[in-house]
């Protein structure tokens, strides 16, 4: 039996070890628990490795373009084995960062699998073989999700892959099709396009990117389709079959059947919680009957000392910095502080593909099933003089604001780099600041966030460029 901790975490990804680093600045003696790597899915499967792979992409891409703006590129090929070297070296430098995050700020750190016996304690099976059992003041589970499949469709890992598989793909697939075209789905067949897949998008709803704007995913579906990338909404798979090259899909899409011929399918439908196998119920933690932890107030599970955060909570929004601020809060409560709650219409959503996506907030047609008064304004890139000059002009920036008092609903982009404009929105939703202060603050010109001034000025009938 070891010393007892104030707070034991299990489930190092960036709302585990953030919470842990958290607790340490409180004065709480803190352990973690981490069955693989500390940093988690994100850190080595998922939004850094991916990342790395589009920003390999965007080169690719900015390297064919190269000769519109006068550079002379003889040809362009990807060397994938290179691509994965800086994929890890990335990943690495990064993974390194976090252990010494968990040095510096004095957090125990076991490598291994955890499991409540009670609600103070918890069992490790150790990676090395051996046991040990950690005793808890309070208790903070940060297992997170894994990729999910179709209930008659097996991951094989081979041909049919999930992101977790894709991501060290050794080989760029001629043909690949994509099962879901959510945030997971839309980046990899962005990403896979430009490396020089042939992409097909399979999509049982009626439209890509489900969770945004109306307008913004009719303008990835454009930009997809000038790509080359073909996207199937209000499709189904049917079936898969293995031939002896690849793979035999059936897809129905309005009452029709038709074959489509892949190398890997990538299934992208979603994500899973993590809390197989942690002894909750017998401790008392209810979980609903998809897995999802139970929670209530500052994210307090229904077991006294035991709280949740993360993608173990809920299957929306599945990301990263909200795992992050969820555990800073939950440890907060631990300590007797009175977190603020987390504000869900105030955060980022980005996908990485080509054009970028970034919102937050309500959609116009939320805002307008909410009962607002809606008043909408846009701005394309196409009249903006930065875009013009990268050579990106397709997308647009579009704000959500009550008609009343110019509150801001909702901000949804589309276009160049625009994960990097959108907290510009958020820190006005945040200091509750209304589209007159977005539009009487002076932007720099020439630059991307020029068209989020002017998207401001055209919710107020001001708009200059246009």
């Amino acid at each position: 039996m070891q010393d007892a901790y104030d707070l034991v975490v299990i489930g190092a990804g960036p709302g585990g070890y953030v919470g842990a680093i958290r607790a340490a600045q409180l004065g709480m003696r803190t352990a973690i628990v981490e069955r693989d790597k500390l940093g988690g899915t994100c850190l080595h499967y998922g939004c850094i490795p991916t990342k790395a792979l589009l920003q390999v992409a965007e080169v690719a891409e900015l390297a064919r373009r190269a000769p519109q703006l006068g550079v002379r590129v003889e040809s362009v090929s990807v060397d994938l084995s290179a691509v994965h070297r800086y994929r890890e070296r990335t990943v690495s430098t990064l993974h390194r960062g976090v252990e010494y995050l968990m040095r510096k700020n004095g957090i125990a750190t076991f490598a291994g699998t955890a499991r409540l016996v009670s609600r103070d304690r918890v069992h490790v099976s150790l990676n090395d073989g051996s046991e040990t059992e950690l005793r808890a003041r309070h208790v903070l589970i940060a297992t997170g999700s894994r990729p999910r499949s179709l209930p008659w469709l097996a991951l094989d890992g081979e041909r049919v892959l999930s992101s977790d598989h894709l991501v060290s793909l050794q080989e760029v697939p001629g043909k690949l099709a994509v099962l879901g075209a959510g945030v997971i789905g839309v980046e990899f067949a962005s990403a896979f396009a430009s490396l020089g897949s042939q992409v097909t998008v399979i999509e049982i709803l009626p439209r890509a990117l489900p969770a945004e704007d109306e307008e913004v995913s009719a303008a990835v579906e454009k930009a997809f389709a000038r790509r080359g990338i073909r996207v199937l909404t209000s499709a189904s798979l049917k079936s898969v079959e293995r031939t002896p090259t690849g793979l035999q899909l059936s897809v129905e899409k309005d009452g029709q059947v038709e074959g489509v011929e892949a190398d890997r399918l990538l299934v992208a439908v979603g994500r899973g919680p993590v809390t197989d196998g942690l002894g909750l119920e017998e401790v008392g933690v209810e979980v609903d009957g998809q897995g999802f932890v139970r929670t209530q107030g500052a994210y307090r599970t229904t077991a006294p000392g035991i709280w949740a955060i993360g993608d173990v909570i809920h299957a929306q929004p599945m990301l990263a910095h909200v795992a992050s601020e969820e555990a800073v809060r939950a440890v907060e409560d631990m300590a007797g502080h009175a977190a603020a709650p987390l504000d869900y219409d105030a955060v980022p959503r980005c996908t990485y593909c080509s054009p970028e996506v970034a919102s937050f907030g309500l959609t116009e047609a939320q805002a307008r099933e909410r009962g607002y008064e809606v008043r909408v304004g846009r701005f394309p890139f196409s009249a903006n003089s930065k875009a013009l000059i990268l050579g990106e002009r397709e997308g647009f920036v579009k704000v959500v604001a009550d008609a009343r008092h110019g509150e801001i609903l909702g901000m949804h982009l589309v276009g160049p780099r625009v994960t990097e404009l959108v907290p510009e929105g958020i820190l006005a939703k945040s200091v509750e600041a209304t589209i007159h202060e977005v539009a009487a603050a002076v932007h720099a010109h020439p630059t991307l966030a020029e068209a989020v001034h002017e998207a401001a000025l055209d919710a107020l009938g001001r708009v200059v460029h246009l």
